[in-house]
């Protein structure tokens, strides 16, 4: 009976021994896994860096375009500023002439005489103009 307690021991030792071999070599394979983890951690932040340090250059350009942009929208506000000033201009001074004509047409049927006289003398001195010039 002691030879099978002995013989268990062994069974027990010889066990272990296998026991603690299989997890020595699952921790190596664990060990070696980890360093790849950490080989590709490390090459994943140098991406990002390179990356981030892109983004950052991009966002400055941007911005400094947005801000052209902005420049170059103000100067044109002050273009249609003057358009828009240009084009009253020309309204009032259509309707100064419409006044201008409208008197002139309620002139010429209040005078008609007077009327036939004027084109006559502006018939004249356009024509007297017109030979000056040549």
């Amino acid at each position: 009976m002691e030879i099978m307690l002995y013989i268990a021991a062994l069974i027990a030792a010889i066990a272990f021994a296998v026991l603690v071999v299989y997890a020595i070599i699952t921790l190596k394979a664990t060990k070696q896994t980890m360093n790849n983890v950490a080989e590709t951690l490390d090459g994943l932040n140098k991406q990002m860096k390179g990356i981030t340090d892109e983004t950052t250059q991009l966002l400055t350009k941007t911005n400094r375009l947005a801000d052209d942009i902005q420049q170059k929208s103000s100067k044109l506000n002050g273009v249609f500023d003057g358009a828009k000033g240009l084009g009253e201009t020309v309204r009032e001074f259509n309707a100064s002439l419409k006044q201008l004509s409208g008197s002139i047409s309620r002139t010429a049927n209040q005078n008609p005489e007077k009327a036939t006289q004027a084109v006559k003398w502006a018939s004249t001195f356009m024509e007297l103009w017109k030979k000056k010039n040549k």
